[in-house]
């Protein structure tokens, strides 16, 4: 089909000024231009109109967007997922999309990639198919292949043009990583052959058609040869493949099917002609969309942290609300950190502890955090670095002149919330509370950072609990992107509405749950570190069990991590749960007795230099000699896959009775394991583990695991939705 030469069709335009088309991308009601059915349907009309018509030299694809293509619409993937997916299929699924590059490449016409913004994934992958690409000198225009950041690989050319184009040793970093490079980098590597100023794009792109009339790509004329070399022969060859296999599947544990499928599209697609090699990428492409992995990362990574990011948990007919101000209470790691993302966010803080030494100890702390970050950002090699380095500094100044630090509560009066991040002490907590009512202005909000004690017993002395809420955030807080959001039954609408535009402020991710001891995340944690240090007891070697950790793909081993947070918390954890008369189940039983005799043994943690490891300044960090003493390894050890479903099950098992109780929803629960507490990406999160191994096959396990105890034994309300067949999501949600 050909279309008019002034046309408006429903994502792009189409306009022909001295016979030469520009093709306008434009999405309606969309912020970025990403690639929908609409988009490819309507580019090839326009694209087989540049073709078709004798009167027309060559075209230019630009945006009217500030990026260019920014990549594939994922909730659409996500909706095509099926469990019954073959790869052969899924092979196919961007056959239109290939066809439509391979003909406009190869045309004879000129087409001219005009990137006046960010070009990502298909966006760089249709400029990459036209015959020069011009990118917008502006730091935010960035262009990158981050498909494997999904657990896909470029599917619309990426694997093959890219190698033919740069190399195959500079084009893997860009397929491996999914890194963006930034305009001087793209053009000094090939991926872009000029940059231009926003007013000079569109010129420089028709000065080049009107230069080119009969261009053809590199790969389609006889005798080219890819830049350096392809195949097991090619000097990098040990370099680019032998090398990265060993790398990947360290990094991977083999969990993470992409990275090493584009380096197999890669090696063989290379070895072939260009449109043979169009279909290993396509095949490869299947086999990692027909496997669930893609499909919960892309569902929790990307889908369900967009909606949070959104706030779709926001009560909806609460203005926006802006905070300007607050009061952070506690100056020590947590405090000082929650000081340092608001300030850094534009919020003014007071800084609050029991005497002014502590706060001027916390801000120069910050100081130092502030002038690492800009030093990586900012190092001086040449003038204009330097001047950018100094309207840094003058930035950083002004952001630490945002903090105040005192010891007066009275400074808290014009607050528009105040955040406690005391001892995790009910009653030192109740005590700062009372302190800051005093003050607090009528419409203030008053959060606690508290891990585990419930946010209504904290409220019960307050008199405005509908003012309090729970903010949860996690060390250190300048890098963890999670905060979690209690919710006690006398929060008001408006408390939740004001914290989460709080918490988007700071540009990070909320989940919110409903007050309960330990709420989600803590609940889970102690799971995990609970099951480790049961298992520690039993007699299972320490290094067992971190290794079964690593290899499936956990952040960090549970004893490791236990050392991180420290056993006197645990220790002071366990007691409060037992004054608070809490059920069996939740008082830890299984872990209690490795807990106690880590305390009385003086072997807290990495902050005494002792704990299930050793730490010293001259060397790693290493397990501990003297855990054999105290925990004897058993002659017989069990199966390093019974160490690792241990550590996965008793974690989805915990996540599912937080659904059960009403605690949290799946996407929630899986956005907040993954964000928070390192819980392997390629599961999705503890709920989609579940869904992907088949709820019945779930319980079923978790029957087998009961012989370690009864903490596996799931619910009649989990049973009950194994017989029905009831997952946590539908199959494209």
């Amino acid at each position: 089909m050909t279309i008019s030469k002034d046309a408006r069709l429903t994502t792009l335009n189409l306009t022909i000024t001295d016979g030469i088309a520009q093709i306008e991308i434009d999405l309606p009601e969309r912020s970025v231009n990403i690639f929908t059915p609409a988009l490819v349907a309507d580019l090839e009309d326009a694209i087989n109109t540049v073709i078709a018509d004798d009167s027309i030299k060559g075209a230019i694809i630009s945006s009217n967007k500030s990026s260019f293509i920014v990549g594939a619409d994922l909730k659409d993937l996500l909706q095509q997922y099926r469990e019954d997916w073959q790869a052969s299929e899924a092979t196919h699924l961007f056959d239109k999309e290939n066809t439509l590059f391979r003909r406009m490449e190869t045309s004879g016409k000129p087409f001219v990639a005009a990137l006046n913004g960010s070009a990502l994934g298909g966006g760089l992958e249709l400029a990459l198919a036209c015959h020069y690409r011009i990118l917008s000198d502006n730091p935010k225009a960035v262009v990158g292949l981050p498909e494997v950041t999904v657990g896909l690989l470029p599917a619309g050319g990426g694997t093959q043009r890219l190698p033919r184009l740069i190399g195959i040793e500079h084009a893997l970093p860009l397929l491996l990583e999914g890194k963006p490079l930034k305009p001087a980098q793209a053009l000094a590597l090939g991926v872009v052959d000029e940059l231009a100023t926003p007013d000079t794009l569109i010129p420089k792109a028709i000065e080049w058609i009107n230069n080119n009339v009969s261009p053809a790509q590199p790969w389609d004329i006889k005798g080219f040869s890819i830049p350096n070399n392809a195949g097991a022969m090619a000097e990098h060859a040990g370099r680019s493949f032998n090398a990265n296999v060993v790398k990947l599947r360290k990094k991977t544990q083999d969990n993470y099917p992409a990275p090493l499928a584009i380096l197999s599209a890669v090696y063989e697609g290379t070895l072939l002609p260009f449109d043979l090699a169009l279909d290993i990428e396509s095949k490869y492409f299947g086999q990692l969309f027909s496997d669930p992995v893609s499909r919960n990362l892309i569902r929790t990574q990307f889908v369900n942290k967009g909606q949070a990011d959104k706030l779709v948990n926001r009560p909806i007919d609460i203005d926006k609300f802006t905070v300007k101000k607050i009061g952070v209470i506690g100056a020590g790691m947590m405090g000082a950190g929650i000081a340092q993302v608001a300030v850094v966010a534009g919020i003014s803080v007071v800084l609050i502890d029991n005497n002014q030494e502590t706060t001027q100890r916390a801000k120069a702390l910050i100081r130092t955090k502030l002038e690492k970050a800009l030093a990586k950002k900012h190092p001086i090699q040449n003038i204009d670095q330097s001047l950018a380095q100094n309207q840094a500094k003058e930035d950083m100044e002004a952001t630490l002149a945002r903090i105040h630090p005192t010891s007066d509560y009275q400074l808290l009066s014009d607050c528009d919330m105040v955040i406690e991040a005391v001892f995790e002490d009910r009653d030192v907590k109740a005590e700062v509370f009372a302190q800051i009512e005093k003050h607090l202005k009528p419409d203030a909000v008053l959060a606690s950072n508290t891990s585990t004690l419930p946010i209504a017993s904290l409220a019960t002395a307050s008199k405005h609990p509908n003012r309090i809420i729970g903010l949860h955030f996690f060390s250190p807080v300048e890098r963890m992107p999670l905060v979690e959001v209690i919710v006690a039954p006398k929060t008001s609408k408006t408390t939740l509405a004001y914290a989460l535009d709080f918490v988007q402020q700071l540009r990070k991710t909320p989940i919110v749950v409903n007050d309960s001891p330990g709420f989600f995340t803590s609940r889970i944690f102690c799971s995990y570190i609970d099951e480790g240090m049961a298992m520690l007891n039993e007699g299972i070697a320490p290094a067992l069990i971190e290794n079964a950790a690593i290899q499936t793909s956990f952040a960090i081993g549970p004893l490791a991590v236990t050392d991180e947070v420290s056993l006197d918390l645990q220790q002071r954890v366990v007691d409060q749960a037992i004054a608070d008369n809490l059920a069996p189940e939740r008082l830890r039983l299984h872990a209690q007795p490795i807990i106690r005799l880590m305390n009385e043994s003086g072997r807290l943690g990495r902050k005494t230099g002792a704990g299930f490891y050793d730490y010293s300044a001259e060397q790693p960090k290493r397990l501990a000699l003297e855990l054999a003493s105290l925990y004897p390894v058993a002659s017989s050890q069990l199966d390093v896959k019974d160490v690792a479903d241990r550590l996965l099950y008793i974690q989805a098992l915990e996540s599912a009775r937080c659904v059960e109780a009403g605690i949290i929803s799946p996407s929630d629960a899986d956005l907040g394991a993954i964000l928070g507490l390192g819980f392997p990406t390629w599961t999705g999160g503890p709920l989609s583990f579940i869904d992907t191994i088949g709820i019945e096959a779930f319980v079923a396990r978790c029957q087998q695991l009961t012989k370690y105890g009864q903490r596996f034994a799931p619910s009649k309300w989990l049973i009950d939705r194994a017989e029905n067949q009831q997952s946590f999501y539908s199959n494209n949600s």
